[in-house]
């Protein structure tokens, strides 16, 4: 091949076809995912595989001759890639797919290959694959810098966005921007009304285009009820219109944040909708705050409450006395103004007073804090520290795990 000549672009097609990848290495492991997610019927060849790729073959995703090539492997074959260590075998699949003017990717020998495998990122329907002339690093970092562009609206034109009628109910993640969802990041960018609540990441906020409706829910009057019944008129109402409207709100939308409740609001109107799952506070703020909810040896399981009414009104759905019992993790939302009652009915109900307690007020944002405490002196140090919400609270021994030094006496 004369190396004067750029290559030539092309997208191939692959759905159904025979791919075959020869070697079972971390290349081939590498290779594979984006030929089945193409559709590819894909072949591996080779003595050994990876445990991920042996995963691929007993999942059914993947076929594996567990052999030496052939050249007979490449009949009816569209594409192949050549994955070995091995130069001599990549040597004799480069000249069984020639033989039978089959394209031929190899992991060692770029020049002697018949094509290029780009660095390839995918956006909203569009597909970018760069070449930067067998430069594997600038491929990536141009084709990065091109879907980041896409992403966040710089390259793409407004009237290239999806404008279909509808609602798409976003979870915005803990409220640290840098962790809302690609997703996310899309259905912002394709809107006309945006419906925020005050917990939505509000930097996203500002990069709206002038022209998108935003209607800022935390200023809606009236009690819970009434605000949440407006919210699902407004949504309805502005899709009916032929309008986009993103519904966004921090975590995720269907873990305390009322989102099945506007599904069914827009079932009922007729009115389509989509859900894009967000990052939900109650595991991602304590992770990002250096508590894992789980821990091997000190808790299999953990449970996510809604600590918004105390423990003695009768309108709570909490089994307290079942919460107590746990040997596990407790994590409470919403349950600041409730947190000295909640602990006083959970000691009172067996779990003992010094059980460790973590407050992360403002978690993944810039006045991130964390109190550090127990169920039996919360009340208290709530009061000292001045905590007020958003705040998620952890209680149990995984706290104790991830604060040795401060609960150095449990150990």
């Amino acid at each position: 091949m004369n190396e004067e000549f750029p290559p030539y672009p092309s997208g191939l097609r692959l759905q159904g076809r025979r791919v075959v990848v020869v070697g079972g290495g971390h290349v081939a492991q590498r290779r594979i995912p984006g030929l089945l997610a193409a559709g590819a019927e894909v072949v591996v060849v080779s003595p050994e595989v990876t445990p991920a790729v042996e995963g691929m073959v007993g999942s059914g995703e993947v076929v594996w001759h567990e052999r030496a090539f052939r050249a007979a492997d490449l009949d009816d074959t569209w594409y192949v890639v050549a994955a070995t260590d091995d130069f001599a075998a990549n040597e004799q699949v480069s000249a069984a797919a020639e033989e039978r003017r089959v394209f031929c990717v190899r992991s060692d020998d770029a020049p002697k290959a018949t094509a290029w495998t780009p660095a390839v990122g995918r956006h909203a329907g569009v597909t970018v694959a760069v070449l930067g002339n067998r430069d594997p690093r600038r491929s990536a970092a141009v084709r990065d810098e091109i879907v980041t562009g896409l992403r966040d609206g710089a390259i793409a034109a407004p009237h290239h966005r999806d404008k279909t009628p509808g609602v798409v109910l976003v979870g915005g993640g803990p409220g640290d921007p840098e962790l809302v969802t690609v997703a996310a990041r899309r259905a912002l960018s394709e809107a006309d009304v945006v419906v925020a609540d005050r917990l939505a990441p509000r930097e996203l906020l500002s990069e709206l285009s002038p022209d998108v409706e935003l209607i800022d829910v935390a200023k809606l009057p009236r009690g819970r009820s009434a605000a949440q019944e407006e919210i699902n008129r407004l949504i309805v109402e502005r899709a009916k219109e032929g309008k986009r409207v993103v519904r966004f709100k921090g975590g995720d939308s269907f873990v305390f944040g009322r989102g099945f409740e506007e599904a069914i609001a827009c079932a009922e109107a007729g009115v389509p909708y989509t859900v894009v799952p967000g990052l939900t506070s109650a595991t991602s703020v304590p992770a990002v705050a250096g508590i894992p909810v789980t821990h091997r040896g000190v808790a299999h399981e953990f449970v996510v409450i809604s600590g918004h009414l105390p423990p003695d009104d009768d309108a709570s759905l909490v089994d307290w006395d079942a919460v107590a019992a746990l040997r596990g993790t407790v994590v409470l939302l919403m349950a600041v103004k409730n947190l000295p009652a909640i602990a006083e009915r959970l000691v009172g109900s067996g779990r003992k007073a010094e059980t460790p307690v973590a407050v992360i007020a403002e978690g993944t944002m810039p006045g991130e804090r964390t109190l550090l405490s127990t169920l039996g002196e919360i009340a208290e140090d709530l009061v000292r520290e001045q905590v007020r919400p958003p705040a998620i609270v952890v209680v149990g021994d995984v706290v104790a795990v991830a604060n040795p030094d401060r609960y150095s006496w449990r150990s």
